[in-house]
């Protein structure tokens, strides 16, 4: 299972969200689970709630993304940094064929946009 946290995600988990605290959990216990943090995104949600991307990037069960070239032109394109880097991080690569699940507190701002969304709303 692949799972991309939104700038939402990310700073729900600072405040304790208990469904992103058990995605944690999962990807840093269960092998075939794994967790991203896109950085544009991290940078967002810690604006939100500062001291985010700091915890967040230390815990060995979430791979930051880094904005490389590609990633950079597709953000290029939309209005918001965090979710268009999310976006691209969740769609398809040779590594992940099927892509990832977006997770957020927010889905309705996923409406109408290619990806699945994995609703963390307590």
């Amino acid at each position: 299972m692949h799972v991309v946290l939104d700038d939402t995600a990310m700073a729900a988990a600072g405040r304790g969200n208990i469904i992103v605290s058990r995605l944690i959990h999962r990807a840093h216990a269960e092998a075939d689970w794994f967790l991203y943090a896109p950085a544009c995104a991290l940078v967002e949600a810690d604006r939100t709630r500062p001291g985010t991307a700091e915890h967040l990037a230390a815990l060995p069960g979430i791979t930051v993304l880094d904005l490389d070239l590609p990633a950079a032109l597709a953000v290029a394109h939309e209005q918001t940094w965090a979710a268009a880097h999310a976006q691209y991080a969740a769609q398809p690569t040779p590594d992940r064929p099927s892509g990832a699940v977006i997770a957020t507190v927010l889905p309705k701002q996923w409406e109408g946009r290619p990806v699945r969304v994995l609703d963390l709303t307590p």
